[in-house]
């Protein structure tokens, strides 16, 4: 039988597949995840204290193997309440700054509940940054300014997400499953 975190992870790999790659809501994500470049590491505490030290145990995991190219975090049982998990969310960039991160790492946000500010929550374009379980996205600086370089247009590739969102619908996406 299948572990509770081996099914977190296999649901959060299903989702980068078929929604950030296969959607291709995030254009520099279909080398690390073929490559095997991604730590998967799910966190079960619904504590904010233990989360935030197992975020600081993740970006010491990328320090420590620099052959990684990125992490996902996934909060398998906390931080469902969306403005909870903001809260933990602007903890964690704090913290970052607190530890010299800054500049080292940033932090790209996902949850399955997450609303743009101004929006309504069945807005489309909401689901380009929804994914099956909350989660803190650690990207390396130095590797994402490469990626942006390597790319024409960065700026473009919000609304072009938010575009494609829209244009599938809202149906489309709450019929997706991981």
């Amino acid at each position: 039988m299948e572990s509770i975190d081996a099914i977190v992870i296999e649901r959060t790999k299903n989702w980068i597949r078929d929604i950030v790659i296969g959607l291709n809501f995030c254009p520099f994500a279909p080398k690390p995840f073929k490559d095997e470049l991604i730590v998967y590491k799910v966190e079960g505490s619904t504590d904010a204290a233990t989360a935030l030290e197992s975020f600081m145990i993740t970006c010491r995991f990328l320090e420590d193997n620099p052959a990684m190219e990125t992490a996902l975090l996934i909060f398998s049982k906390g931080f469902s309440d969306f403005d909870d998990y903001l809260d933990l969310t602007d903890l964690a960039e704090k913290l970052l700054k607190a530890q010299g991160f800054e500049g080292v790492y940033q932090v790209a946000s996902f949850h399955p509940n997450y609303i743009f500010a101004g929006s309504d929550e069945n807005d489309p374009a909401n689901y380009t940054n929804r994914s099956p379980y909350p989660m803190l996205h650690l990207l390396r600086e130095d590797l994402l300014e490469i990626a942006i370089d390597k790319h024409n247009n960065v700026d473009d590739i919000p609304n072009q997400n938010i575009a494609k969102a829209k244009s599938l619908g809202l149906d489309y996406f709450k019929k997706m499953k991981f």
